[in-house]
């Protein structure tokens, strides 16, 4: 039986994640991506995550492409052909890919994920429900820079980026990222989530559920500092928050000191006072005619879109 191929891009060692969390301390406010929520742990949260009634972007989209399968499936044939290269960005478990081998037809699958421990297991079970596609799992922080190895897409490809996960990088670097994933298509197209906005109480209470298993999921990441750094967090010094910043159009996370308190690691220490944040994660809500105006901007020609009937989320195709 064939079995997927595994190649890690990631720095060797855990120092240079260590280097970057030890900044994100420092600044003031303390600031540190979201990356850092993935360990194996954090994975398996954001997967309970999804499965909330308060969570409605993975339900949402789902929905979207099971309703519009048709049409989805058709303007894909039509970008890339049947038989190309599918690579997935922050694919996680890889369910939701996997649904879609059916319609989309895919001859080699690409999954890319920054946790690469996490991505391999779920792989090897995924090669044995579809051995006649070739799979690949890459290692990977494409939050820096998406460059994936140049014999991984023979041909167009199509790049897919569901969950709205877009939504963690701000304008900008949203814009660095797309025109990346416009060159990983090479001459293919992008089948992006976008979550758009929407009421403030549907957002926050997205964000802030009433089991705490976003809470949980939040105050891992500082589990996870304690493994990578080596530093004295006590998670019970510590409570979740999650708010709607209207004017930034994002819903924001943070973990809020409970009490004044010191953090020591090897290398350093930070004080905090009662009060005060780390800030550990934006995502940006877009009007859809914004958004497609970036994937212009990115270099995508032409966009088609789906969208639930509140319009509460939207599936696009961009084609390079």
């Amino acid at each position: 039986m064939r079995s997927p191929q595994f190649i890690d891009l990631t720095p060797p060692g855990p120092q240079p994640l260590a280097e970057e969390a030890a900044a994100g301390l420092q600044a003031r406010p303390a600031r540190l991506p979201p990356k850092f929520f993935y360990d194996a742990l954090g994975s398996r949260l954001f997967d309970a995550i999804t499965e909330l009634p308060e969570y409605y972007p993975t339900r949402t989209e789902a929905a979207i492409l099971a309703d519009h399968r048709a049409g989805i499936t058709a303007a894909v044939h039509a970008a890339v052909g049947r038989g190309a290269t599918l690579v997935d960005l922050g694919a996680g478990s890889c369910t939701k890919a996997a649904s879609l081998f059916a319609a989309f037809e895919p001859a080699r699958y690409v999954a890319v994920d920054i946790s690469a421990n996490y991505l391999q297991g779920t792989l090897q079970r995924l090669q044995q429900l579809h051995p006649a596609v070739e799979m690949v799992a890459v290692g990977m922080d494409f939050s820096s820079r998406l460059a994936l190895p140049a014999d991984l897409t023979c041909g167009p490809a199509l790049v897919f980026y569901p969950g709205s996960s877009i939504g963690n990088f701000a304008p900008a670097p949203a814009l660095r990222l797309l025109r990346q994933a416009h060159a990983a298509a090479a001459g293919g197209a992008l089948l992006i989530g976008v979550d758009c906005v929407k009421p403030a109480d549907v957002l926050e209470a997205a964000y802030d559920d009433a089991l705490g298993v976003t809470a949980a999921f939040n105050l891992n990441l500082l589990r996870h500092l304690n493994r990578l750094l080596g530093s004295d967090f006590d998670v019970r010094q510590w409570r979740h928050v999650a708010l709607f910043n209207r004017a930034g159009s994002r819903i924001e996370m943070h973990l809020e000191a409970r009490q004044s308190l010191t953090v020591r690691w090897p290398a350093g220490e930070r004080d905090f006072d009662a009060g005060e944040r780390i800030h550990t994660e934006d995502s940006y809500k877009w009007q859809p005619a914004d958004f497609q105006a970036l994937l212009h901007e990115a270099g995508f020609r032409h966009v088609e879109q789906w969208t639930d009937d509140l319009g509460w989320f939207a599936v696009m195709l961009a084609r390079a």
